[in-house]
């Protein structure tokens, strides 16, 4: 780096380490040389997009030439509507980490505390730290969001508190009785963020229906969801915020102009028509997922209970052998020592033959390297 350069160089920036996605599978195939080669990597929808997406996708390719509509119309509309939540209560954004960039934008000062559990989604760290915050990390139990910890963790500069739930690495869940609780005992100036990102695959049982927090006036609460996962459009990037009308007032004026491009809105609205298209693909999810856990219950490995679309699983074993090992035989899945999770691998539900692909290479892992660590 020049000298010029650090002069304007933030210096937050030397203690972020950027955000690293999956390998993409065209690079596998050149890089190793093959040409079957399966991602389970980042928690996609493995089934392809709906036709009614294709089609509205087609429709609205003829008017890119314009700017999109700005307040999203009659994506807000039909969204609106599903939900029964006034229209004045939803934001959008180019992917919900638009609405937690948003959040703390609003909301975050320099010298701020921003509470995380850890292992938790990389994106809060990230994104608080360059508004200048102090981030506390509260370490998670049992792979699940401390509440206790994370309540005594507050001071009088915490602003937002991000609860991901369910979680993403861990694919754990909040109880309803357990966040209502938390919710009751949370100071009234504290933001809580509740991330669903996975909403879709997680609720039934106890697992809490949130919508209705955002009419407290005595909380502050913001619920982000997205399109990528049970919806089936990660590459186009649009998700949503639900939260009180002067949360989202606040959340609009530090929104970027545009921010979901037309193509994303026109399929975001033909997608919520498609119920069929999601029933198919938690139903996909649900099969295969109960046949991973048969899969691995022989096995010398230890999956951790998962209520979304992947499972996080502690290997033992060293699991930058385990991820090479399974790529460099056409199976990409996410490593995690990143997170601080040594010896585990994040696989999401793909195809049931991507599947048996993954099964079959992770067994043949498994047998030929050796475990290194007791697992939890």
């Amino acid at each position: 780096m020049t000298a010029a350069m650090k002069k304007i160089w933030k210096d937050i920036l030397d203690e972020i380490t950027p955000y690293k996605p999956g390998k993409p599978v065209e690079e596998v195939k050149r890089e190793l040389g093959l040409e079957n080669v399966i991602k389970l990597a980042s928690n996609e929808n493995a089934i392809e997009p709906s036709p009614r997406v294709i089609e509205a996708i087609t429709r609205a390719a003829g008017s890119v030439n314009r700017y999109p509509d700005g307040g999203c119309f009659y994506l807000r509309q039909v969204l609106s509507g599903k939900l029964s939540v006034p229209g004045d209560n939803i934001v959008f954004g180019n992917g919900s980490d638009e609405i937690i960039v948003q959040a703390l934008r609003a909301f975050v000062n320099p010298g701020d505390e921003v509470i995380i559990s850890d292992p938790t989604f990389l994106i809060y760290r990230i994104a608080a730290l360059i508004e200048g915050a102090e981030v506390r990390t509260i370490p998670a139990k049992d792979y699940r969001h401390d509440l206790d910890a994370m309540l005594g963790a507050v001071t009088s500069r915490t602003r937002v508190i991000f609860i991901a739930n369910p979680d993403n690495p861990t694919g754990s869940h909040i109880t309803r009785d357990e966040l209502e609780g938390f919710i009751e005992r949370i100071p009234e100036d504290v933001l809580v963020f509740m991330d669903e990102a996975y909403y879709e695959f997680a609720r039934g049982g106890d697992y809490p229906e949130t919508r209705g927090l955002i009419e407290r006036e005595d909380r502050n609460i913001i619920i982000a969801r997205t399109f990528s996962k049970a919806y089936g459009l990660a590459g186009l990037r649009v998700g949503y915020g639900l939260a009180r009308k002067d949360i989202a007032r606040a959340l609009d004026k530090v929104r970027e102009p545009f921010n979901v491009n037309s193509i994303a809105q026109a399929a975001a609205v033909a997608a919520l028509e498609d119920s069929e298209y999601v029933a198919a693909s938690l139903a996909l999810v649900r099969t295969e997922k109960r046949r991973f856990y048969e899969a691995f219950a022989p096995l010398d490995v230890s999956p951790v209970p998962s209520w979304t679309n992947f499972i996080l699983v502690d290997t033992g074993r060293d699991s930058m052998k385990m991820f090479d090992y399974l790529l460099r035989r056409g199976v990409i899945v996410r490593e995690m020592s990143a997170w601080g999770l040594d010896g585990c691998i994040r696989v999401n539900i793909g195809l049931r033959e991507e599947n048996d692909m993954f099964l079959k290479v992770f067994e043949e892992a498994v047998t030929e390297i050796p475990r290194e660590k007791e697992i939890k």
